[in-house]
């Protein structure tokens, strides 16, 4: 078995065994670390492998979370089908984007995806289904096919658990496809994959939809756990957020984006306590790892292993 392969398994185990160790590891804290780290796996598959840098991303993640939110509120809608009108929203709003988008290259790029994505901000906060400044609260967990109770936080994890290792297999195969090597190949050399005829155009409009689209798959999985969608799911904090777990995961890396969401989900959650000072105190921690791991915590580790 591949060394990849084996870590995946590994974290599988560890995943499934995570609930008996209520001591140590709240399972709302995990669901939420793995919400994050399949919304930083669905960035990286656009940054890492293809090249592109969005700043616009907590679009897709926020407005999955919102239109989640009302179907399973307001329309009566079970989670699985929620969570689907979540990410079909995602990967609709990705194609728009990325059509506007992908006719730019380098900062140009990122600008547009940041003007488009304040534009679903202003939305949120004017329309009269967001909520507001509000959010849309109290969102019911509801019952998984009509008889999982997942008011039950132990039921809840298994469900996030399986949405997350579905993401990341769909990332993963992704990657190891000959789409994915032509996603490689663009962001090496662009030019050349145009001299070989591949359609670069088509290519990073199909990339920008499938990470649109599991992003939207993360905010939406995210809502129902925390039965809220908000302003700050929206926000581009959001968007920089992601692009933090990416970076200091190991952009480009399989399991790197797993390793930043951990660490700034836990910077978050055990610095909060403090205060204010927790802002300077995480900003500091990031200065460290930043200058200490180049490549990131994975791609450094990865690089030390194969020395």
């Amino acid at each position: 078995m591949k060394s990849p392969n084996r870590l995946f398994v590994g974290l599988l185990v560890l995943g499934l065994i995570a609930p008996l160790f209520q001591d140590l590891v709240y399972p709302v804290f995990v669901m939420k670390v793995l919400c994050f780290a399949l919304f930083a796996c669905a960035f990286n598959l656009l940054l890492g492998f293809t090249g592109l840098l969005s700043f616009g991303h907590a679009a897709f993640f926020g407005a999955a979370a919102y239109v989640t939110g009302h179907v399973v509120k307001e329309w009566g809608f079970p989670p699985e089908l929620g969570i689907l009108a979540g990410a079909l929203t995602g990967g609709i709003l990705g194609y728009v984007f990325g059509s506007l988008a992908i006719r730019r290259q380098g900062i140009y790029f990122a600008m547009i995806t940041l003007a488009l994505s304040q534009m679903i901000f202003f939305l949120a906060v004017q329309f009269r289904f967001t909520g507001g400044e509000d959010g849309i609260q109290g969102i019911p967990r509801g019952k998984l096919l009509g008889f999982i109770d997942l008011s039950n936080d132990i039921n809840m994890y298994y469900f996030v658990l399986a949405i997350f290792v579905a993401g990341f297999a769909v990332i993963y195969r992704t990657i190891h496809s000959p789409f994915g090597q032509v996603l490689k190949s663009i962001r090496e050399n662009e030019p050349r994959a145009i001299s070989l005829g591949y359609d670069v155009d088509r290519f990073k409009l199909l990339a920008f939809v499938l990470s649109s689209a599991l992003s939207g798959l993360a905010g939406s999985t995210k809502c129902i756990v925390f039965q809220l969608a908000s302003l700050t799911d929206v926000h581009w904090h959001m968007s920089g957020e992601v692009v933090l777990m990416t970076l200091l995961g190991g952009m480009g890396t399989i399991f790197g984006p797993v390793a930043g969401a951990a660490v700034v989900v836990g910077l978050q959650n055990y610095l909060a306590g403090i205060g204010s000072w927790s802002t300077i105190a995480t900003g500091f921690i990031f200065v460290v790892c930043v200058l200490a791991f180049r490549r990131g915590i994975v791609g450094e580790i990865a690089g030390l292993i194969k020395k």
